[in-house]
């Protein structure tokens, strides 16, 4: 069986069950000190043709940037979600996980009859989801979500160190490198670190005040225009 046919076994089976509309679903973001947790969520058409047959995380960066704009280009509709730093702390990396797919599907222009995910369990679609491992090397439609989840938080993150100079953001992307830990230590952390996090928890804040919005609903709305900046740039 050729790659084709292996990376869109599974929603051909759906397809052939009589779900019109499946949507894939994955994230990024998850292990990271600092910045959202980011969902995406891709439908395809059932005449759509692969073009991504490997695991997201091992392309290049700028493979991830083509396919970014290709799949907005082939998907019946495609969307993103966002959870903000200071909603993990408060309800945990996995449930703002959770929530990031909720909104991601929430933004959708059709609404999905079956979803397939990268082992993410989201109780509100029982019934229909198929949590499996691997999903971003198994399904094609979850294979593209992790792409554009990853591809949108590494932009996000690159104009976040613009606005947090010294941290180097844009290299690490937030996740716990040596680096980052050590930036921690001389400047204390942020307004978008993960304080509920073990190697953040009981740093002292970096001084200067908040330069960075602290509501909620203007953390997720800076988020959602970097996405459109994003497209633009397409």
């Amino acid at each position: 069986m050729d790659d084709q046919k292996v990376i869109l076994s599974i929603e051909k089976s759906l397809w052939n069950k009589g779900y019109k509309l499946v949507a894939g679903i994955d994230e990024a973001g998850r292990g990271p000190l600092a910045g959202p947790v980011v969902a995406a969520a891709v439908v395809f058409p059932q005449s759509v043709n692969p073009f991504l047959f490997k695991d997201s995380k091992k392309l290049k960066e700028r493979e991830r940037r083509e396919l970014f704009y290709r799949i907005f280009e082939s998907a019946i509709s495609v969307s993103v979600g966002f959870a903000d730093s200071t909603e993990i702390d408060e309800i945990n990396i996995y449930r703002a996980t959770i929530l990031a797919a909720k909104r991601a599907v929430e933004e959708l222009s059709v609404e999905p009859d079956f979803f397939i995910t990268d082992y993410l369990k989201i109780p509100e679609f029982a019934g229909r989801i198929l949590a499996i491992p691997k999903g971003d090397e198994r399904s094609f439609s979850c294979a593209c979500a992790s792409v554009v989840a990853k591809v949108t938080r590494d932009y996000i993150m690159e104009e976040l160190a613009k606005i947090f100079p010294g941290y180097s953001f844009e290299r690490h992307k937030g996740y716990p490198t040596k680096a980052h830990i050590k930036a921690i230590k001389e400047f204390g952390i942020t307004p978008i670190h993960r304080r509920s996090f073990g190697k953040v928890s009981g740093e002292r804040k970096r001084g200067g005040g908040d330069s960075f919005p602290l509501s909620v609903e203007e953390r997720l709305l800076y988020y959602k225009e970097k996405l459109q900046e994003l497209l633009r740039r397409g």
